[in-house]
């Protein structure tokens, strides 16, 4: 199924600046329509939470354009060929970058783009005359994208300013990760009282937030906090909703055809043309396959080390990386000539591969050009991590054998059909599952922008990352844009280390 009518309501409002409703320009013309004014009715409460959803689409909400979060642990390498964005990426690959380096910025500030355009919401729809149902529908949207925008603030960055609202004072300073967490936890029960479940959404809204969706993210950001029976709680509330479950094919999943099936839980919508004007993303784009076919730009190379975790029998290694010489959907793979085949650590003997020329094969989308690979639609939340967010946390509360449940139903699908491969996990020892699970998530959530924040929050990113020039008290935070502490005037100050 393509993308639903969001993307195309979203895709208006930008073409549009607020929308190209008859009723909508009647009321209340373009020239007139201003922050104190703006929503005045029903409609335009509609208008300003769709608007709230165009920063998922901006190319920049992906951590500034390009995966630096893969790139950053020991699941990809920068791609592409060598020369290709060196200056720009190369120093996320050796921990290199600094407060000034490129797309710190571009993030920073499409997350807040996007908090502006909640806060809109949250702020003045409150007060504009409509269906009740209706008016706390549209605010828990805004309430839950306004907590996914500040997950990844805090996450990234630790404790950043915290705007709740349209007019916040000049100068304002950090509020610590505390606050932050408390602010994205509120937000986050209030969504969940007030959105109704996926099944409860037409096709033509897919992509929107839901109760589901809000439970599932409730339960990361406990798990990132390090209580576990929260996790658990909200975790376990989502299985057993019957709402959601696992693609039978794990490869089905990602593809063009597995878009918004039952193992999506929070799916961010794309059309397949060529630009974010035209309701195109282009996360899958930049990551596409370079050379032949010209499916994208290369960027964010599976590492040797991802393809050899992967466990005898493990359908997930095909699923997740293209290597050259494969032919998908009738396509033969032979790559860049401008990127060498492999890539040694010690030459000129050339006896220890540190790179090999491969993509990520979760963003391939069939076609003939690179327009098709605009239309991949990035899985944010998917059942299959509820399933190990569950599995930890249990484990974390001494609670092996129901943790040990929901570890092997993942398992389960990744053997696809093959009964030999993948044994089924029996340790009940708290210390051995915990590596377990971690390796799971490894396998399950490759390049999908998860390794560096687990390496980070379990405590390993030293001893994994320390090789690749990560520094433990400074490389768990990234540093806050210098372009940022330099418009604060002093307001902001940077994280340690930096």
């Amino acid at each position: 199924m393509k993308s639903g009518s969001i993307v195309t309501i979203v895709l208006l409002l930008m073409l549009t600046g607020l929308g190209g409703c008859k009723d909508f320009l009647n009321e209340s013309p373009q020239g007139n329509l201003t922050q104190e004014f703006f929503p005045s009715n029903e409609n335009e409460a509609s208008l300003a939470t769709n608007a709230c959803y165009t920063t998922l689409r901006n190319w920049y909400y992906h951590s500034g354009g390009y995966p630096i979060l893969d790139i950053m642990s020991d699941d990809a390498y920068k791609g592409s060929n060598p020369t290709d964005q060196a200056n720009n990426l190369n120093p996320y690959d050796d921990f290199t970058f600094t407060a000034s380096q490129d797309g710190l910025d571009r993030w920073w500030n499409a997350l807040y783009e996007g908090i502006k355009r909640t806060n809109v919401v949250i702020e003045k729809v409150p007060s504009v005359s409509m269906d009740d149902l209706k008016k706390a529908n549209l605010i828990g949207q805004a309430r839950f994208l306004r907590a996914l925008f500040y997950f990844d603030l805090v996450r990234a960055w630790g404790g950043v300013p915290l705007v709740l609202d349209t007019n916040p004072p000049l100068g304002l300073a950090r509020a610590t990760e505390e606050e932050v967490y408390a602010a994205i936890v509120e937000d986050l029960l209030l969504a969940v009282q007030n959105l109704p479940e996926q099944t409860d959404l037409v096709s033509a809204d897919y992509g929107r937030a839901t109760k589901g969706a809000a439970k599932a993210l409730l339960s990361k950001v406990y798990l990132f906090k390090k209580d576990f029976q929260n996790a658990e709680k909200y975790a376990l509330e989502v299985i057993q909703s019957g709402v959601y479950q696992l693609d039978p094919s794990f490869s089905h999943t990602f593809s063009i055809y597995g878009q918004f099936n039952a193992e999506s839980v929070f799916e961010i919508g794309a059309l397949g043309n060529d630009g974010t004007s035209n309701g195109g993303s282009q996360f899958a784009n930049n990551q596409g396959v370079r050379g032949t076919p010209n499916r994208g730009w290369g960027f964010n190379r599976p590492s040797v080390e991802l393809r050899a975790q992967f466990e005898s029998g493990d359908a997930r290694k095909q699923a997740t990386i293209i290597f050259l010489g494969e032919v998908i959907d009738g396509v033969s793979i032979l790559g860049d000539g401008n990127t060498p085949d492999f890539i040694y650590l010690d030459p000129p003997a050339n006896t220890v591969i540190k790179e090999m020329e491969c993509y990520n094969q979760k963003v391939w989308v069939p076609g003939t050009s690179t327009a098709e690979q605009w239309g991949h639609n990035r899985r944010v939340i998917r059942y299959a991590e509820v399933f190990l967010i569950a599995a930890e946390a249990l484990n974390e509360q001494n609670k092996p054998t129901d943790a040990l449940t929901y570890l092997n139903t993942v398992r389960a699908r990744a053997r696809d059909g093959n009964s030999a491969g993948l044994p089924i996990v029996t340790t009940t020892d708290k210390n051995a599952l915990r590596d377990v699970i971690l390796k799971e998530r490894r396998s399950e959530l490759a390049l999908e922008g998860h390794r560096f924040f687990d390496l980070v929050r379990t405590g390993r990113a030293q001893a994994v990352l320390g090789p690749l020039g990560f520094q433990s008290n400074k490389h768990e935070h990234l540093p806050i844009p210098q372009t940022e502490l330099d418009i604060s005037q002093g307001a902001i100050q940077q994280n340690p280390g930096w």
